[in-house]
């Protein structure tokens, strides 16, 4: 009795410590932001008393999950005081080639995979738009790419980011994040 029970053990742990190419993990990361850590001016909003460049950072992501057809991505602040918090960027339909955002792909100029759009964040418009928090306590930024089930979701540029978060979270087979921070002084 005891063997077996030592042999379903170290068969257990045999199994627990395995990795396959379909339990790779979803991961996300940035050259430019880094999880925990203070965003750089050259990323912070560039208007409502902050004085950054408003250029979005790189992203790249690995180790999506088998049967991802497109990814959106979205940056999010949890604590703006709004009730609801603030959405900085949404970029949707991005194929299932891409693996990552290049810096300033959320400008004006910005190059974005064909077929990727940006839609409206809570500035009003399309593109990226940088921290830019109340003077305080600093913010928490969310940087998410979502891996969908589907080739895109139908919205257009003009598609809130409530819209766009509805219709990716019906379609969504797996997600990576991290956070990172950013304050203005009183």
């Amino acid at each position: 009795m005891r063997q077996s029970f030592v042999m379903i053990a170290a068969l257990a742990l045999a199994a627990a410590g395995s990795t396959s190419p379909a339990a790779a993990k979803f991961t996300l990361a940035s050259k430019d932001v880094h999880a925990g850590a203070k965003i750089a001016d050259k990323h912070v909003f560039d208007a409502f008393g902050c004085t950054g460049a408003n250029v979005s950072p790189d992203l790249e992501w690995s180790g999506a999950p088998a049967g991802a057809k497109s990814f959106v991505v979205t940056v999010y602040d949890p604590d703006a005081p709004t009730g609801s918090g603030w959405w900085h960027w949404v970029v949707a339909n991005i194929p299932a080639s891409t693996n990552g955002l290049a810096e300033g792909a959320g400008g004006k100029d910005g190059s974005l995979p064909a077929g990727a759009i940006q839609t409206r964040t809570d500035f009003g418009a399309p593109g990226y738009g940088g921290p830019c928090p109340p003077p305080g306590k600093a913010h928490r930024y969310v940087f998410t790419v979502h891996a969908l089930k589907t080739d895109k979701i139908d919205v257009t540029a003009d598609s809130s980011a409530a819209l766009v978060g509805f219709m990716t979270h019906f379609a969504e087979i797996g997600r990576a994040s991290f956070t990172a921070l950013y304050g203005r002084a009183k």
